[in-house]
């Protein structure tokens, strides 16, 4: 009996070794693809003029690396690559929203609103955007126009958590 239970546990300690073994493995390439992209887009974009969609995703890189002043001036070089380039509103509308985000998370709220605002200017239907708004104006206190903009995103998505969640929690706030 006791060589079957440690059996089962020997068992037990491999199973979690290896799903912890790939867990990290998924990790470490996922980690080495991302660097090889920035790497390699750094590198193209310091000799040459790179198109908005290069400049976005290494604003999008610079984010998730928490990297918000270089992020900040990829996506604004995305913008003016833009001018130049036949977009539609749709990715406009992203860069702008990267770009909101960016500033939301140095706490330059009004920035990020101004961003978002316009981003929801190009693509109305947005709700990530609308979504991003509410939050900056919750940041600033404004819970009326924070509630707005979820309700707004719970009439085009009604089963959107995030706006279901925040705008109950502002009602209760309100009430």
């Amino acid at each position: 009996m006791d060589k079957n239970l440690a059996a089962v546990y020997l068992l037990i300690l491999l199973v979690l070794l290896g799903g912890t073994a790939l867990a990290i493995f998924r990790q470490v390439f996922k980690t080495r693809r991302v660097e090889g992209t920035l790497a390699q887009l750094q590198k193209k974009l310091s000799q040459a003029q790179g198109t908005a969609e290069e400049y976005y995703e290494l604003g999008g890189i610079y984010l998730d690396k928490k990297l918000y002043t270089q992020a900040i001036a990829n996506f604004q070089k995305a913008l003016k690559a833009v001018e130049q380039e036949e977009q539609n509103p749709e990715n406009l509308a992203l860069i702008y929203n990267g770009l909101g985000y960016a500033y939301f998370a140095q706490e330059q709220y009004d920035l990020a609103i101004r961003n978002y605002k316009e981003a929801l200017r190009l693509y109305p239907s947005y709700t990530t955007a609308l979504n991003n708004v509410g939050h900056a104006y919750e940041r600033k206190n404004l819970t009326t126009q924070a509630l707005q903009a979820y309700e707004q995103v719970l009439e085009s998505e009604p089963k959107n958590s995030t706006a279901k969640r925040r705008a109950e929690s502002l009602r209760k706030r309100v009430a």
